[in-house]
């Protein structure tokens, strides 16, 4: 999900994949540079990313992020034409991109993008090797996130008698 606030210099985090969470378990992660143009970091310094729908596809012993919006400026030159959903190069050791590439092809994971954030002034991206969930998987999670609220709700109000 995209936040709408533009990026705080506090906060390192640009956008989050929340709902990957929820469809997939996340069996490991992993750190990639992303290769951008200067209008990409000019939207991504203003928060104007979506990364909801994104995955990671591979292409000649390449990763490549697929789906992710950035949003150009207004302000932006208009001699330059700028596509918000083009895809990305994904900055990776090679061992890491055989990894990634052998677990989808034999083993059935996903790759997906869960997070864009800074790294001092590089954006990087925390990708994930996933499996999915079955709809019973979903139930339990909420289950258990209710229980967690309800044990909380009990516990405060067992410390204020």
């Amino acid at each position: 999900m995209a936040s709408k606030k533009p990026h705080k210099p506090g906060s390192a985090s640009i956008a989050q994949n929340r709902r990957a969470r929820f469809d997939y378990f996340i069996e490991e992660t992993f750190e990639a540079g992303l290769s951008l143009l200067g209008w990409e970091v000019k939207s991504l310094r203003q928060g104007k990313a979506n990364i909801a729908d994104s995955y990671i596809t591979f292409k000649e012993n390449e990763a490549f992020l697929f789906g992710a919006t950035i949003q150009p400026l207004n302000q932006a030159s208009s001699h330059v034409i700028n596509d918000p959903t083009r895809t990305r190069k994904l900055l990776l050791h090679r061992k890491q991109i055989d990894t990634l590439y052998g677990k989808v092809g034999r083993e059935g994971y996903t790759v997906l993008c869960l997070e864009l954030y800074w790294h001092k002034s590089y954006v990087k991206a925390k990708i994930g090797l996933a499996r999915g969930k079955k709809m019973h998987d979903k139930r339990e999670t909420v289950k258990d996130r209710e229980w967690q609220i309800q044990k909380a709700r009990i516990m405060k109000n067992s410390n204020l008698r």
